[in-house]
């Protein structure tokens, strides 16, 4: 566990409310991240939290309340908060399949390249530095993450364990300040788990802080150093791993005790739905654009 210095954070989200037509998925979340800290962010099924890391990267623009990175707001433009600092993975794995490895990682450079279309076309010298220099970087990221040997594979013929490495990979790319995670370890197993856990904390050991959202409990209070938890859009309880564990109302939102004031499935549910129509929509604008 890092100990937080006593410092500005690096991510400060005030107040951040996010309403689909009637139906509030994040109400009033406030939440930081420091320099060199894994943070996680968990709750049920439909608490928002997917929702809360759309507001933060700015895949969404929050209906109320702000976020800030290094003391700066945050434009809602995914690309300009890619080149503030943040970068993430998302639950339904999002690669170009039909590139090589070491291309996907190569995307995640563009945002940190200064050639332009002038210099590409004429493939000046400073271009090809520049080009050099990219795929330097690609090759140590992949030995970072365990995928060294598999540059020349085209991404869709990666086992999913390491799909999922080649999206932090691709992510890390940008020289990110703030790595946000979401779902990295859904579908698998115990052995690939326990190496996304390395992984996430030799990423933290380069000085750059993580977010993650995760349902393996596990996975979780063995690597954070804070936690929050969502109930229905709303943050239920913060705190060190420790804290949050015992805490009573965490664990009937889990058991599905509901405990006083706690809203119903009926409003789980439509969260859920709201998250995943969102989702739908973000996905075949996406494959559009491709």
């Amino acid at each position: 566990m890092t100990t937080v210095a006593a410092t500005p954070p690096l991510l400060t989200a005030t107040g951040v409310t996010m309403r689909f037509g009637g139906l509030t998925a994040v109400r009033s979340c406030d939440l930081t991240v420091h320099e060199r800290q894994i943070v996680g962010l968990i709750g049920p099924n439909g608490a928002g939290k997917t929702t809360l890391f759309n507001c933060l990267t700015g895949l969404y623009t929050p209906t109320e309340g702000t976020v800030t990175y290094r003391g700066t707001r945050l434009p809602a433009k995914p690309h300009l908060v890619t080149q503030a600092g943040i970068a993430r993975t998302f639950q339904n794995i999002r690669l170009f399949p039909s590139m090589t490895v070491l291309e996907n990682v190569l995307v995640g450079r563009h945002t940190r390249t200064k050639e332009g279309l002038f210099s590409a076309l004429l493939r000046g010298p400073g271009f090809r530095r520049a080009e050099t220099a990219s795929t330097q970087r690609a090759h140590e990221l992949l030995d970072f993450t365990g995928l060294h040997g598999k540059a020349d594979h085209l991404a869709r013929n990666l086992p999913y364990g390491e799909q999922r490495k080649l999206e932090i990979a691709r992510a890390l790319a940008s020289d990110p300040g703030l790595l946000l995670l979401d779902e990295p370890t859904a579908g698998m197993n115990p052995q690939e788990t326990r190496a996304t856990e390395r992984l996430v904390l030799a990423i933290r050991d380069q000085g750059v802080a993580v977010l993650v959202i995760e349902h393996d409990m596990r996975f979780i209070f063995n690597l954070c150093d804070h936690v929050a938890v969502l109930v229905q859009g709303e943050k239920l309880v913060e705190g060190d791993p420790r804290t949050v564990q015992s805490d009573e109302r965490v664990i009937a939102a889990y058991l599905g005790t509901p405990y006083e004031g706690a809203p119903g499935q009926a409003e789980a549910s439509e969260v859920e739905a709201a998250e995943a129509e969102a989702a739908e929509a973000e996905a075949a604008e996406e494959n559009e654009s491709r």
